[in-house]
């Protein structure tokens, strides 16, 4: 009879280890994918972020994705075609913003692109440039910073879905990285930039 009594306590126990695993299973369903994402996709210089993207109207999330796929937050990257910072910015580019006017270039230096708020602040600059040159259109905007306007223009004119008309695949595969980057730091960070 003691046995019985120890097997139906058993019975009692086991419901309750299921409710448990059920809930931990919820419990990293839930939010498990968010922790891993922001591992993945860390965010920094919020405030540097912030003022240069409002300054020059541009989505800070998209300069946090282009930030991300260029040098992964590392402010001393550098190519070996000589782009710099996080945002790998060539040093004539830099410059052309400053000759445009729109970068102030008695504040900012291009010789100072591995100071993460200078480089943010052409990058965004850059960024504005291509999002005007192309009319608002993010996913050319997106190509030209990798591959230069030139190929975009060209690419455009060969299909109305500039994905397929992308002749370099280095330029196919940044476009859906920083689009996706993009979408997961909305995702992840919604309250960043306000």
């Amino acid at each position: 009879m003691r046995r019985g009594v120890k097997l139906l306590t058993w019975y009692r126990v086991l419901p309750l280890l299921v409710v448990l695993l059920f809930g931990a299973i919820s419990f990293v369903y839930s939010f498990g994918p968010s922790l891993v994402f922001k591992s993945m996709y860390p965010l920094e210089y919020e405030d540097e972020i912030t003022s240069s993207a409002t300054a020059h109207g541009v989505d800070p999330y998209l300069v946090a994705a282009v930030i991300r796929s260029e040098s992964s937050w590392d402010p001393h990257a550098s190519s070996h075609q000589g782009a710099v910072g996080l945002m790998q910015l060539m040093p004539e580019t830099a410059q052309d913003m400053i000759d445009k006017g729109l970068v102030d270039g008695t504040r900012y230096s291009v010789d100072m692109l591995e100071d993460p708020a200078v480089n943010i602040e052409f990058g965004c600059a850059y960024l504005s440039y291509l999002l005007a040159y192309f009319n608002g259109v993010t996913d050319k905007a997106i190509a030209a910073y990798n591959a230069g306007m030139g190929n975009v223009d060209v690419w455009a004119q060969e299909d109305d879905l500039l994905h397929n008309a992308i002749t370099f695949p280095e330029t196919q595969a940044y476009l859906v990285r920083v689009s996706m980057a993009q979408t997961r730091y909305q995702e992840l960070y919604p309250q960043a930039f306000s």
